[in-house]
């Protein structure tokens, strides 16, 4: 199985430049009483990193097959990416998105010009109604992390962290089916192999570190976490490979600390994450001995309602 390299990350970085922010990299080293700096990508367009991969693909499909449409089955923030993607360059957008997802990442696709449709509440349901929709009506399908294209936008933010603070040792990135890590680690391990990768799911969703101990892809029968973005059943195919090549150690975080997160980042550095987009921070503020300094977190997403971020800040 062939790996993402720096020339199509680099490549990716040019495609989407006038598009995708070069979001802030803050210290809050002070604040908690550790190494930290964090990669704030709840600043991007949709609230999230997602756009990056999002608009790499919908922008090198074929301009007949942008046309007819693009299609894609999200817990949110990448199907936010999506019709914000394909509204930029001029095309239909339809996401499929779990009977449960959250009322403000509905609107941002909706407002964005996607046509929404709910199915389920797991990402099996969601891409099996997204596979016949695409079929039925000749839409072409923009996987959320399971496509080299994507996995080479997602790694520009790899590149970023590079330039922004060439001296870092580690970079805690969250799992969801592994596409923001999956380039993360690609873009850093192929510049400065030296730097320690460390993934982060929750405790109750954790399919990646799952499939690495067992030393192949496996399936949660049902993940549970209050983080939503990041409750993939299984990891993609090419997002395993790049995490069994690429990264360092794989970490868990329950969800009470990933609510803590969620309201320290609010408290201490004023920053709005969603629990998802927090799940990095939880590892980094929990590790006994800290990680290896300077420790970037990778705030992934802040697509969070003024009602979840009051329940978690209390």
């Amino acid at each position: 199985m062939g790996y993402v390299s720096l020339t199509d990350i680099e490549a990716a970085r040019e495609r989407i430049r006038t598009v995708a922010r070069v979001t802030p990299l803050i210290d809050v080293s002070a604040a908690a009483g550790r190494s930290l700096w964090l990669k704030c990508e709840s600043l991007q367009p949709g609230g999230a990193f997602k756009i990056r991969g999002a608009y790499n693909m919908v922008a090198q499909l074929p301009d007949a097959d942008r046309a007819r449409g693009v299609i894609t089955y999200s817990s949110g923030n990448h199907g936010q990416a999506v019709a914000l993607a394909a509204r930029v360059l001029g095309a239909p957008s339809v996401v499929v998105m779990p009977t449960t997802a959250p009322v403000i990442k509905v609107e941002g696709a909706r407002a964005f010009g996607a046509e929404v449709i709910f199915e389920g509440t797991l990402t099996v349901h969601r891409r099996v109604r997204a596979e016949a929709e695409a079929a039925a009506r000749g839409l072409t399908m923009v996987p959320p992390f399971d496509h080299e294209w994507i996995i080479a936008g997602q790694g520009t933010l790899g590149l970023e962290l590079i330039e922004q603070l060439p001296e870092m040792a580690t970079v805690l990135v969250p799992i969801g089916g592994g596409g923001l890590i999956s380039g993360v680690a690609a873009a850093i391990k192929q510049s400065k192999p030296s730097v320690l990768i460390v993934g982060v799911e929750p405790a109750g969703a954790a399919k990646m570190k799952a499939s690495i101990d067992a030393g192949s892809i496996q399936t949660l029968p049902s993940p549970s976490s209050i983080a939503d973005g990041l409750m993939a059943v299984r990891p993609g195919d090419l997002n395993f490979a790049h995490v069994r090549k690429f990264v360092d150690r794989l970490v868990t975080v329950d969800d009470e600390r990933i609510a803590s997160a969620v309201a320290w980042l609010f408290a201490k550095a004023k920053i709005v994450a969603e629990p998802s987009g927090a799940t990095s921070v939880a590892a980094a503020l929990a590790a006994e001995p800290p990680f290896p300094g300077p420790a970037v977190a990778i705030v992934s997403g802040g697509n969070l309602s003024a009602e979840d971020l009051l329940k978690y800040a209390h």
